[in-house]
């Protein structure tokens, strides 16, 4: 398997990072986790794009990273040849958002529908909820979830991919919790959505000091790490971005409580699993 971290950003605009999402290659396809700001783009760089995409696996519905799922389900229908419904794994209420960006989007199919002769189908999602538990698995591949603590937004997943006797571990926004715990455990590589408390904390604003309640710090990353036995951490979605040349000092405070290896992920980084 190979890990590429598309899009690395918060929810601010930032030059050098996209919106959050991750894309997990397999020998059964490339799985997108999450589709933030810039998806597509950074989809495009990686060698990958709409249509070889597999299944999108959301998350969470907080904006920023779901920003340009409806660019992904524009471009596979206006870019395929054949119908080719968009499989999209999330937690209870996906299919309801699916449906509002279908709704939204009625206008351009509406248009893209009267201007081309060969285009005869409506874009089409095909959409599994889920909470907990094996949500794929064809015998090469198993992804499970499981539930993670970013309330108040409710509910949100996790996710572990398997394949090949090597397991990833994509946990989106998140606090240490039981179901985070058992994603895990004895994970090759686990991503985490990450800030900086300390930096966070200096900010006088009481909006972005809110974060810190239901975020993981760098050092709950390195604890739930260093607790699951895992051999990798990736810290991405950093907040506040990391200053260039800083970089270290993440990695540093991550490993005072985790002694594997470390990750503070760029967009693109590709790490072999």
């Amino acid at each position: 398997m190979k890990l590429i971290t598309l899009g690395t950003g918060s929810p601010l605009p930032d030059p050098n990072r996209a919106g959050p999402a991750n894309l997990v290659r397999t020998p059964s396809g490339d799985f997108l986790f999450d589709c933030g700001r810039g998806v597509l783009m950074r989809c495009a760089a990686a060698g990958t794009g709409p249509l070889t995409l597999h299944t999108v696996l959301l998350t969470h519905l907080h904006s920023d990273h779901i920003t340009d799922f409806n660019d992904v389900v524009t471009m596979r229908w206006a870019m395929s040849p054949t119908d080719q419904p968009l499989r999209v794994v999330g937690p209870v209420g996906t299919g309801r958002m699916v449906e509002r960006t279908l709704t939204m989007l009625d206008d351009d199919i509406g248009y893209r529908l009267a201007h081309h002769d060969d285009l005869n189908w409506r874009p089409t999602c095909d959409v599994a909820e889920v909470s907990e538990g094996v949500v794929f698995d064809d015998g090469t591949v198993r992804i499970m979830a499981e539930p993670t603590d970013h309330a108040p937004v409710h509910p949100t997943v996790g996710y572990r991919v398997e394949a090949e006797g090597r397991a990833v571990v994509i946990a989106g926004d998140t606090v240490p919790c039981a179901g985070l715990d058992r994603l895990a455990a004895g994970a090759d590589v686990y991503v985490q959505t990450v800030i900086r408390k300390s930096l966070v904390e200096a900010i006088p604003s009481p909006r972005l000091q809110d974060i810190i309640g239901y975020h993981s710090s760098v050092e709950d990353a390195a604890g739930t790490a260093a607790r699951a036995g895992v051999s990798t951490l990736v810290l991405t979605h950093l907040v506040p971005a990391p200053w260039p040349g800083t970089e270290d000092e993440w990695a540093d405070e991550a490993r005072a409580h985790f002694r594997g290896g470390v990750v503070v992920a760029r967009d693109l980084d590709e790490l072999e699993v």
